[in-house]
């Protein structure tokens, strides 16, 4: 099975809350690559179920969290750590939001960008969603403005995407291929160059992926944590 196959097998076990599959996946010797962040959220929902056998996994990515120490990784640690009882329960309040869409949304296009969270389900309106259910009368403008009710999210833009790009670059262990890379992200138009080159190479083009959408999750993570708030873990089945 290749990285990819690996990665989309792993999105869906802990997606559909299959224990059984997600703790076999776990004790593999090697995890998929890049995927600690979307393989803590899987383990908060295993240890919330009590399930049996996990203790020595969830340790396991605590440590390589630590060790790795992007944005939003500490907080992951953190809730781990709670989970096992090895550490202080945060004071943050569990929000059922899908990072990923809400990853979309904080570095989304800055013209278009934005939105905001429901409160009371988690999920996550785009701007452009919010303005097309006000234009359908779909949207309830009686508490439009009720901070109980919505948690707003300002677009950040491009700038921790850029980041990424540069430290994936300098990861690439081929010089030429990081020469080349290196070129496409200057000036305008960047992302646009720095995928069309990664495209020569499907292997790298895949590493990339796994790269940016591991730290798009841990940084959306983040970001929730600073407004007080916490992804609720996905409930396994049997």
């Amino acid at each position: 099975m290749n990285h990819r196959d690996e990665r989309a097998e792993l999105r869906g076990v802990v997606y559909r809350g299959d224990r059984g599959s997600f703790v076999t996946m776990l004790t593999r010797e090697t995890w998929p690559d890049h995927a600690l962040q979307l393989i803590g959220d899987g383990l908060l929902g295993v240890l919330a179920a009590r399930a049996d056998g996990v203790e020595e996994l969830a340790r396991r990515c605590v440590i390589g969290l630590r060790e790795r120490g992007y944005e939003g990784d500490g907080e992951l640690a953190v809730g781990i750590e709670a989970a096992l009882g090895s550490g202080p329960v945060p004071l943050l309040r569990p929000l059922p939001v899908d990072l990923e869409e809400l990853a979309g949304v904080l570095e989304g296009d800055p013209v278009t960008g934005g939105g905001r969270i429901d409160l009371r389900t988690g999920e996550v309106w785009p701007q452009p969603a919010i303005e097309y259910a006000e234009e359908t009368g779909d949207f309830d403008e009686d508490d439009e403005d009720d901070e109980e009710r919505w948690l707003w999210v300002e677009c950040e833009g491009s700038h921790a995407g850029y980041r990424d790009m540069e430290l994936f670059i300098a990861a690439v262990e081929d010089a030429g291929q990081a020469d080349r890379l290196s070129i496409a992200i200057g000036g305008r138009g960047a992302f646009r160059r720095f995928k069309d080159v990664l495209s020569r190479w499907p292997v790298l083009l895949d590493r990339w992926y796994a790269f940016s959408e591991d730290r798009q999750r841990g940084r959306a993570r983040a970001w929730l944590a600073a407004e007080g708030y916490t992804p609720a873990p996905h409930r396994p089945g049997a």
